[in-house]
């Protein structure tokens, strides 16, 4: 079997990993010379812990087991079972945390309700106040900057692995069948359509004008090295106000009695953060819904972020050397994990997936591999 893989980011190389561990040909084409999207611009997290339990957690869960062992054969992902921590400092987050570790699906994510010296013990540079957090065992990372290239890289290995970047499809030309902008027709047996946040154009006119999908736009941050090891990655009790995994009457008490700061409010903010190989901190996020997306980042975020994260370290934040925002695309009806759809005979689009897009993505293309065959 022949597939033609439409995209590089993380969803379109997780389609090629499988097609191609599964014995068939690729062919992968990028618009870009590589991927600059949202499989780049984000934490690199493979974030279990907040996952809405049912298909998405079951999904979630998958993926990190196949995380894990693509991490093996492949070193350059960074994969590490590291773990997360969300430090508590109030009885309504520690409510929040508490309904959390009593799920039925608590134990599958590794959740367990910690005092603070328990999560210093395992992360020491948590040298801020806080009376407790939310361990989370299963949240594991890998370097987005990086991954797909080292994904490239073990795939062109195989002999049976061609990416061809700097190309961008316009149009499906017959069964299975795809024309770049170079004038190249790519036929094959499976065409998949990976784009990612490109929701118009050639997808548009296959799709049509009710493709439940949306774009959302966020701005993150990193730093210069931290120093000293962050051991796990750290959320705050913003994050239970945006995973469905917390919903229940104990986060409506902390809505109601304790008030989101102004700033993350306004721009729907939580803080995740993850320590890079180099030892810089990947700090964020805002979540923008509204079009037309803004085109330049604002300050106060950032401020808010490196306040909190502060106040989790009890030390001045290392100096921010790159801020940026990305786009990412996210079906509109959130509880779905992927958009799937067949567009053209032979053709299929997935996209969607949103904020999982890291996380589930090695999952949600194994079972486009099996829901087609291969």
């Amino acid at each position: 079997m022949r597939v033609i893989v439409v995209g590089a980011g993380v969803v379109g190389t997780m389609h090629a990993w499988h097609a191609v561990s599964r014995g068939h040909e690729v062919v992968q084409i990028e618009r870009e010379s590589e991927a600059r999207g949202a499989s780049l611009r984000n934490f690199g997290q493979i974030w279990i812990s907040g996952r809405a339990g049912g298909e998405e957690l079951e999904t979630a869960l998958r993926a990190r087991e196949l995380w894990e062992s693509i991490g093996e054969r492949v070193p350059g992902l960074g994969f590490r079972a590291c773990g997360s921590l969300t430090p508590l400092r109030t009885a309504h987050e520690v409510a929040v945390a508490e309904a959390a570790v009593a799920r039925p699906d608590a134990a599958a994510r590794g959740y367990k309700l910690l005092t603070a010296d328990e999560a210093r013990a395992i992360n020491p540079a948590l040298r801020g106040a806080f009376t407790a957090a939310l361990w989370c065992e299963r949240d594991a990372a890998v370097e987005p900057r990086t991954a797909q290239r080292a994904l490239k890289e073990k795939l062109l290995a195989t002999g049976r692995y061609t990416y061809l970047g700097g190309r961008e499809v316009r149009e499906v030309v017959g069964t299975a069948s795809v024309r770049d902008d170079h004038g190249d027709v790519h036929t094959g047996d499976a065409v998949i359509l990976a784009t990612g946040a490109w929701l118009g154009g050639l997808v548009r006119e296959l799709a049509g004008p009710g493709l439940p999908v949306r774009r959302v736009r966020l701005q993150m941050m990193q730093t210069d090295p931290l120093g000293e090891p962050l051991t796990t990655s750290v959320a705050d009790a913003d994050s239970f106000r945006y995973y469905p995994a917390y919903r229940g009457e104990a986060l409506d008490a902390l809505n109601a009695g304790q008030p989101q700061d102004p700033v993350a409010a306004e721009h729907r903010m939580q803080l995740l953060m993850v320590q890079r190989r180099d030892g810089g901190l990947t700090i964020g996020d805002t979540h923008e819904y509204e079009h037309p997306f803004a085109f330049d980042t604002v300050e106060e975020p950032y401020e808010h972020l490196t306040r909190v994260v502060e106040a989790f370290l009890g030390r001045p934040l290392p100096r921010i050397r790159h801020r940026w925002a990305g786009v990412y695309a996210q079906c509109t009806d959130t509880a779905r994990v992927v958009h799937r759809q067949q567009v053209r005979d032979g053709v299929w689009l997935v996209t969607g997936p949103g904020g999982r897009g890291m996380t589930c993505s090695p999952a949600i293309a194994e079972t486009t591999a099996d829901q087609l065959g291969w």
